[in-house]
């Protein structure tokens, strides 16, 4: 079902209520797509990182401590809200709730199959990574709303970090959209039903791949929560119930990251004999645990480091993949 039908479906009052219905439901199954792989995969994830490391993890609260997950999330929704005197209580309070509200209604804009997807915008990609671009620029009110001077530090690495490795990451996409012509999801799928353009395109997958390590703020990336330097970055001065939406907040941007590179580079749900929606969910899930595997074995990189690396190694690749694109394929 797509915007356009909800729109011509204005002029007889029956077929609009049917689309906004077909819409709500759309919007339910995604809500429980992301609670249920933010819980399950955090739960893998901390079995993984201490499997890695020669611990147990969660293993009381439930068989397997599969329901570990949830006992911390009733810790945390049971304690109390406080915000610091020195903080802005108005952006504080507000600036998480719409940071999972953006990501959220990206996901919500993804296809999933041909047939499975709210919209089928010509310039969906492009609207995707516009709202993408906001991501830093909300963690910075966070940060320098509250007050604390390790928050404040935080804020200003994002904004460091957003054109060093944001620059990057659309100059790789708008290459695809070179090549295939088209900022549309579905015609990018489309265009990688013989090859996926990790193959086509080896250099403009390392660059977005890793620029998009650290938009998830993942190791080496995670500068902006660096424990040794900054305490928890712009998390530092968040109460327990908006840590837990921060949580949540980090495992959907997981999901949000799995699927875009499962759409751009992995022909997205492209596949034989399962079902699109689920060929989709399954490169997605992948993509989420070589992450984490990234996360288990590197260490932290500088914040000068990190420029660096930005400006002076992914910013000419993702030149050279455009110029290689260029005329090498059109």
């Amino acid at each position: 079902m797509s915007i356009d039908s909800i729109i011509e479906g204005a002029i007889n009052s029956h077929s609009l209520v049917v689309s906004l219905a077909g819409l709500i439901a759309y919007g339910i199954v995604i809500a429980i797509l992301i609670f249920a792989f933010s819980y399950f995969f955090g739960w893998f994830e901390r079995k993984l990182i201490a499997k890695s490391q020669y611990r147990h993890g969660p293993t009381y609260v439930g068989k397997y401590g599969i329901l570990q997950n949830f006992a911390d999330l009733v810790k945390l929704l049971a304690k109390e809200i406080i915000i610091p005197e020195n903080a802005n209580k108005v952006l504080i309070s507000l600036a998480p709730v719409v940071l999972v509200a953006l990501n959220v209604f990206i996901i919500f804009l993804i296809p999933f199959s041909p047939t499975l997807q709210a919209s089928n915008l010509g310039l969906g990609l492009l609207l995707i990574f516009v709202i993408l671009g906001f991501t830093p620029i909300i963690l910075f009110i966070i940060g320098f709303s509250s007050g604390n001077k390790f928050s404040d530090i935080s804020a200003q690495r994002s904004v460091l970090m957003l054109i060093s490795y944001e620059l990057p990451m659309i100059i790789v996409v708008a290459t695809l959209a070179l090549f295939t012509g088209s900022y549309s999801i579905n015609g990018i799928i489309a265009a990688q039903a013989r090859l996926p353009f990790a193959i086509l395109m080896p250099i403009g997958f390392f660059v977005f791949f890793v620029a998009m390590l650290a938009e998830l703020e993942r190791p080496p990336f995670d500068t902006r929560e660096a424990d040794s330097e900054l305490i928890a970055g712009w998390l530092t001065d968040l109460s327990a119930p908006y840590y837990a939406l921060a949580l949540l907040l980090d495992y959907t941007r997981m999901l949000l990251g799995g699927l875009l590179i499962a759409i751009l580079f992995l022909g997205g749900w492209d596949g034989p004999f399962l079902p699109a929606p689920l060929w989709l969910l399954i490169k997605a899930f992948l993509v989420a645990v070589f992450i984490t595997i990234i996360r288990i074995t590197t260490m932290r990189m500088r914040v000068d480091k990190i420029l660096k690396f930005g400006w002076i190694w992914l910013m000419p690749l993702a030149l050279l993949n455009l110029v290689i694109t260029f005329f090498l394929f059109l």
